[in-house]
């Protein structure tokens, strides 16, 4: 799970897994496997960050990750 915040400024974890895409328009807009979006605070660049960080720590990948954007 990863810690985002949305523009009003409240907090929510997202299940990582379930992310399709990640864009900015300028906002960053995160498109989920069922279509549902969501409008984050952080850039791309920190949102990748985390789900880098999340599915190292479930064992997905390993210890280097690079994600593009």
């Amino acid at each position: 799970m990863v810690t985002l915040t949305r523009l009003n400024g409240k907090q929510f974890t997202l299940n990582a897994i379930y992310i399709e895409q990640v864009e900015s328009f300028p906002d960053t807009t995160i498109t989920l496997t069922n279509n549902k979006k969501l409008v984050v605070k952080e850039s791309i660049a920190e949102v990748n960050e985390k789900v880098c960080a999340y599915y190292q720590s479930i064992n997905v990948l390993g210890l280097r990750c690079d994600m593009e954007e």
